[in-house]
């Protein structure tokens, strides 16, 4: 871990910036859309953290993305997911995905269900290099009451990312589990399911998201509960 002030900076989810139509709720964790604050642009590397409800039958239309690598992780529901590359396919619950928009890429994402909505984490991170060719790939895991690696770009994960830097891992943890927080320059706990305590800072419940730099910590599951956890050994420009 990197010297420097230890800090632990909680964020609750009522206080997230949040985007509502009559076919979405989407809850940002950074700036977003039509909710910008200077003072809330990233954490580390982690420059978008959506936590997305999408009604049955509706969702994105195609747009566009360059230079950044995207995971998209479905708590339930299902996600119909094509894009420029020629991929098409249906994200569930235990299939990480990541998306490298690269040099350009093109896709939409909509619910899979006519009946269900589906709800969605998707998260962005630059990559260490601008201009790779677009690329996709997807792989099944199975979470446990341990940390397990979704994504990274230097670790063996169910995906890989273009940023040596930058390790995405998940947790499905019952009431008394605990795991230990990595120890990096900058660690994102977001609580996408249940609730939890984070040592020494107290509870976070569904929704709520703690921002460390130069810390580490235990977290306790009070209940049934998912966390996504990003480890993060630099900031944006090497910070």
């Amino acid at each position: 871990m990197a010297s420097g002030t230890s800090k632990v900076d909680i964020r609750r989810a009522a206080d997230r910036g949040a985007s509502t139509t009559d076919w979405l709720q989407s809850r940002h964790s950074f700036s977003f859309a039509d909710y910008y604050d200077p003072a809330n642009t990233h954490h580390g590397l982690l420059l978008v953290n959506n936590d997305d409800f999408v009604a049955p039958g509706a969702g994105f239309d195609t747009h566009p993305h360059r230079d950044m690598e995207i995971v998209t992780w479905v708590l339930s529901g299902q996600l119909a997911h094509e894009d420029s590359m020629g991929n098409s396919g249906v994200i569930y619950p235990g299939l990480a995905q990541r998306m490298s928009a690269g040099t350009g890429v093109r896709h939409s994402e909509k619910n899979g269900s006519g009946t269900e909505p589906v709800h969605f984490v998707q998260m962005w991170v630059l990559p260490d290099t601008a201009g790779v060719t677009p690329s996709y790939q997807q792989q099944e895991i199975e979470l446990a009451d341990t940390l397990t690696a979704i994504a990274s770009g230097a670790l063996d994960a169910a995906v890989s990312l273009h940023n040596r830097n930058a390790t995405l891992y998940g947790a499905r943890l019952q009431p008394g589990d605990s795991v230990e927080l990595p120890s990096a320059r900058y660690v994102h706990l977001f609580v996408a399911r249940g609730s939890v305590t984070l040592q020494g800072s107290g509870p976070l419940a569904e929704g709520d998201a703690a921002r460390l730099t130069d810390s580490g910590g235990r977290v306790s599951a009070d209940t049934a509960a998912e966390i996504l956890v990003w480890e993060m050994n630099a900031g944006l420009g090497g910070a």
